[in-house]
């Protein structure tokens, strides 16, 4: 499958408009995924957007909910977000260039290829990469791409450019309060040329292909040994169903399930009967128990005969 852009605009250097495509520089393929599974039954676990107490719900029914108090929201249509206009949906200027080396690590994040949308555009897009080259220098800029706005970096990387998506001041965490409890003072100087001496001879060339993810090389000989053994459980996802999409609830699994949790299945041919009435009695009975009992009846004096 051909790679897709995951942003198409114009790289701008001052009046120079350049037409590019960026796409992501690395892949998940090569890490071990696994699949949650219902180990009684056998089945996928699926996931549904679900709204408390009312259960799943359709995706255009979902806004987004800004906090402005403790459990209050304001809500805001996403289309209203989209509507957002910021030249740097479309447009990656650089507005300043700086030594590569002035960029400490910790601001970098995640790195994407920049190539020129058409042959038109390669000419300037060559000067601007060996320019780069020959300067040692990056451009800094932004660009908006999957809802955020992104400060970036562009240097030249082999035959193209590579921009690094870099985070703000306020992403990154001072490490001053985790330091401050570490001595200042100079390492024994005899301890210091033993480690000097022993960095420099482990000094190469970097080479990425040297080093190899042991925990994912382990993880794949267990699988591939647990498939090999004929004792290994096993279970078939074949016509398993999909979660439903939308609003679209399954009503007598749900009524089902209520029924299991109450007690269990009705009887057969019990909707022609009336429970309620014999369910009645025992209340009737309560009630009754609840009532003073009645005193006996008094006796009616008799009155004396007339002699």
């Amino acid at each position: 499958m051909a790679a897709r852009p995951v942003w198409k605009g114009q790289l701008r250097l001052s009046l120079v408009s350049i037409a590019v495509e960026m796409y992501t520089a690395t892949v998940s393929g090569a890490r071990v995924t696994f699949r949650q599974i219902h180990k009684p039954s056998g089945k996928p676990i699926n996931y549904e957007k679900v709204a408390a107490g009312v259960g799943p719900v359709d995706k255009d029914d979902i806004f987004s909910g800004y906090e402005v108090e403790k459990d209050e929201f304001l809500l805001i249509d996403p289309k209203e977000i989209d509507a957002i206009k910021l030249e740097t949906k479309k447009t990656f200027e650089l507005v300043q260039f700086v030594s590569q080396t002035d960029i400490s690590p910790l601001y970098y994040d995640s790195p994407y290829y920049l190539v020129p949308a058409d042959d038109l555009a390669k000419d300037a897009y060559r000067v601007v990469r060996d320019a780069l080259r020959a300067s040692g220098k990056v451009g800094l800029g932004q660009i908006t791409m999957r809802g955020r706005e992104h400060l970036a970096a562009v240097r030249a990387c082999g035959d193209g450019l590579l921009v690094e998506t870099l985070r703000y001041a306020d992403e990154v965490r001072a490490a001053d309060p985790l330091f401050s409890d570490i001595n200042e003072a100079v390492a024994d100087p005899d301890l210091l040329d033993v480690a000097t001496a022993l960095i420099d001879r482990k000094t190469a060339p970097f080479k990425a292909e040297a080093f190899k993810d042991h925990y994912s090389i382990a993880l794949r000989e267990m699988i591939e040994a647990k498939r090999a053994n004929r004792k290994t459980p096993r279970v078939s996802t074949e016509g398993a169903p999909t979660a439903p999409s939308g609003n679209v609830i399954d009503l007598m699994a749900a009524l089902k399930e209520s029924l299991a949790k109450s007690g269990g299945a009705p009887k057969p041919g019990g909707a022609g009967k009336k429970p309620a009435a014999k369910a009645a009695k025992p209340a009737e009975r309560d009630a009754t128990a609840d009532k003073p009992k009645a005193s006996p009846p008094k006796a009616t004096p008799r009155r004396a005969s007339a002699k």
